[in-house]
């Protein structure tokens, strides 16, 4: 079987970095999902604020939340906490 591109035009996603600025919201894992999912955000925000935010959580209740960005991606603890050591990862500003 063949490897399709992730996106419409082919590009590597990687190529255009994290997407900082991207709207995300931050969920507790067992929020199901399911047609009223959307509603269930405990937070919404951009990227880079929401995993401010929850590197704020102590570490042992950490698995029991997500962040979705843009209704596309679901970033859970392990992903999340990899993504603050980032170098590109923003300076709070004001958050």
């Amino acid at each position: 079987m063949s490897q399709h591109p992730t996106t419409f035009a082919g590009e590597n996603p990687d190529d255009h970095g994290v997407g900082w600025d991207d709207c995300a919201t931050l969920h507790r894992r067992q929020g199901g999902g399911g047609l009223l999912h959307g509603f269930k955000a405990i937070r919404k925000g951009t990227l880079a604020q929401l995993v401010r935010a929850f590197a704020q959580i102590p570490p042992e209740e950490r698995p029991d939340y997500m962040i979705e960005k843009a209704g596309d991606r679901q970033y859970h603890a392990h992903e999340i906490m990899a993504l603050v050591r980032r170098s590109d990862f923003p300076l709070a500003s004001g958050v």
